[in-house]
């Protein structure tokens, strides 16, 4: 498995403290919300960031021991090779802009484990980024998830998945998350909730240019875009509320619709170009 992996599946909880404590860094993002909540010499240092989804807090008195499973199954391998494929292509674009790619580190586990300054990360929230440890948290579980109950199958979804949290540390790395979690300190809750927005679209933006670049070296079919923008649509927000059987309110929205999720996903993948993944100017 890649080497930026770090397998805590099979892990059982024992008494203690949970390493890293307390603390959200970023939005807290209620749970139906959260389950999306991460062109080569393009200017990295405009590209404005997203926050970052992290995990709820620890409870009390949690820790955990690591008894990592022996076999590497089909899914393990497609994990490790599209989380490869996306950090090859970052630290290649941040090489051409003359910048250091600083590479993250992506966590399988099982229902739940600790973190190092996000709390105690459980699968229900679905995958998320901690920026406190710059390092990506997936259930695999959630595919099966993102398939059944929102219909999102197919190996380039999960894809996707990975592609947008990646996406979240790129957008850690170069600062903005910090720039944009300021401008929200003191704005009204729907000024807020539309900074959020924006950045979670601007991570589906770089997705989009991560699956351009794929699609160039033939790493990546049509079908296969599809199914990207399939899970795009899928984990809007207008669709997670109709799904739960909420009433659709843009008031509560942190992520985006379904509509301007596959919009910007698109535009990523059209340009190529990080550049055109502003999401802070203008209408989205």
């Amino acid at each position: 498995m890649s080497s930026d992996i770090e397998d805590r599946r099979g892990q059982r909880v024992s008494t203690g403290k949970v390493a890293g404590g307390g603390g959200l860094i970023g939005v807290v993002i209620a749970i139906a919300v959260a389950l999306f909540g991460g062109g080569g010499g393009a200017d990295l240092g405009a590209v404005l960031e997203q926050l970052d989804v992290a995990a709820p807090a620890a409870p009390a008195d949690q820790n955990v021991q690591a008894q990592a499973p022996d076999t590497v199954s089909e899914q393990d391998e497609f994990v490790s090779f599209v989380l490869d494929d996306v950090q090859n292509f970052w630290d290649r674009s941040f090489a051409d802009a003359g910048r250091t790619y600083d590479r993250s580190t992506l966590v399988l586990y099982e229902r739940g484990t600790a973190t190092a300054g996000c709390g105690y990360g459980e699968a229900a929230i679905g995958p998320f980024y901690c920026p406190a440890d710059q390092k990506v948290y997936i259930d695999l579980s959630f595919f099966d998830d993102l398939a059944t109950r929102f219909g999102a199958p197919g190996d380039f979804a999960q894809a996707y998945v990975i592609a947008h949290e990646i996406a979240h540390h790129v957008q850690n790395v170069l600062g903005i998350s910090d720039q944009v979690r300021a401008q929200q300190q003191g704005a009204s809750q729907s000024e807020a909730n539309d900074l959020s927005i924006r950045l979670e679209l601007q991570a589906d933006c770089l997705s989009g240019v991560w699956a351009h670049s794929a699609y160039g070296r033939d790493a990546l079919s049509p079908g296969d875009l599809e199914e990207g923008l399939g899970a795009a649509s899928a984990v809007g927000d207008d669709a997670i509320q109709s799904s739960a059987g909420a009433p659709v309110n843009p008031e509560t929205w942190t992520h985006g619709s379904s509509e301007q999720r596959i919009s910007w996903f698109n535009t990523g993948f059209e340009t190529g170009d990080v550049n055109a993944c502003d999401t802070f100017s203008g209408n989205l």
